[in-house]
């Protein structure tokens, strides 16, 4: 029988008890250059309204590959940028972070990714992407680089590169015997095929009700589309509930961890932070409930700072905020 959990923890009296073993992260990463506008409100159809602008790096697999980096992570990835200008500040980026690239492959023919974002002043946003040179990335393309899962205890995928792409990265995962972990984001069907591949499914909300057709609006809810997803063939299921916490499920528990208390200002990379700072933690042998709760602290402290790539928080800054505890 499945037993429910709800972690709380007073504040100060709980330290996340990391086991200061570096892990191993590979990674299929996104590369998109986030354009973005911090506006009042989203504009109406045929209204211009006047924001504040500034770029970012971003891409869901790149960020997730700095935040894992920056929570004491090895890290590699493979992806594909386009031979221009982001191109070259996404490879400069990954070598100041010492973040493996050599399976990065550079497109003559397609730009590199590209996103415009407008964020409101409570900190949510609304996105939209051309992902370019990230499709481009194929089964050929992964098996060009068999090294990258060398050594690897959990390997992380998105949906922002290829179909193709992800099944063939999450099977030599698999064969090399990383624990693979999938963000089925932005929400898109995602076969049978690559959910049988998947050891760890995070999808949001709204992406597990686009996966199930199952109606959130509560634990109860959310628990139960974690259920379908894993007869579908995921082992393990954590959604993500925004301002309520996460929920998770595998074969001998269900636990619910609330959110940590947090001003947002950007939420644009909080759900990277989450799934980096899940996949460190399981990597490192946490048990779930623990890892869950590393990784709400982290989605808190990314949604605490404007852009994606700068947001990725560091292990201390996680530390400090579970160490405060979630208010009862």
């Amino acid at each position: 029988m499945h037993t429910t959990t709800l972690v709380r923890t007073s504040p100060g009296t709980t330290r996340q008890d990391y086991t200061g073993r570096m892990v191993k992260v590979a990674l299929l990463a996104s590369f998109n250059m986030d354009m973005v506008m911090r506006a009042e409100r989203r504009p109406l159809a045929g209204e211009t309204l006047q924001a504040e602008f500034a770029t970012f790096l971003g891409g869901k697999g790149f960020n997730q590959a700095v935040a894992a980096r920056r929570l004491g992570a090895e890290v590699a990835v493979a992806g594909r940028v386009g031979d221009d200008e982001f191109g070259r500040r996404f490879l400069d980026a990954l070598d100041r972070e010492g973040i493996g690239r050599e399976a990065v492959e550079v497109d003559a023919e397609h730009g590199t990714g590209v996103a415009s974002i407008i964020v409101e002043p409570d900190g949510s946003n609304s996105i939209l992407q051309a992902p370019q040179a990230n499709r481009r990335v194929t089964p050929e393309s992964i098996g060009r680089h068999p090294s990258l899962f060398e050594g690897a205890a959990v390997a992380m995928l998105q949906l922002e590169t290829s179909m193709p792409g992800a099944i063939a990265f999450a099977r030599r995962a698999r064969a090399a015997g990383c624990r693979t972990l999938l963000n089925p984001a932005p929400a898109a069907p995602v076969p049978d095929e690559l959910l049988a591949l998947t050891d760890v499914l995070v999808p949001n909300e709204l992406e597990a009700q686009a996966l199930t057709g199952l109606a959130g609006g509560g634990t109860d809810a959310a628990f139960a589309m974690a259920d379908a997803l894993r007869r579908r063939g995921a082992e393990t299921v954590i959604i993500t509930l925004g301002e309520r916490g996460a929920v998770a499920v595998d074969g001998a528990t269900r636990v619910h961890v609330p959110a940590f208390e947090v001003r947002a200002i950007d939420t644009v990379g909080a759900g990277d932070a989450f799934c980096a700072a899940l996949a460190v933690r399981l990597g490192e042998g946490a048990e779930l409930a623990a890892a869950v709760r590393s990784a709400c602290a982290a989605g808190a402290v990314a949604s605490t700072r404007a852009g994606a790539e700068p947001s990725m928080p560091s292990r201390a800054e996680i530390e400090a905020l579970a160490a405060r505890g979630v208010p009862a």
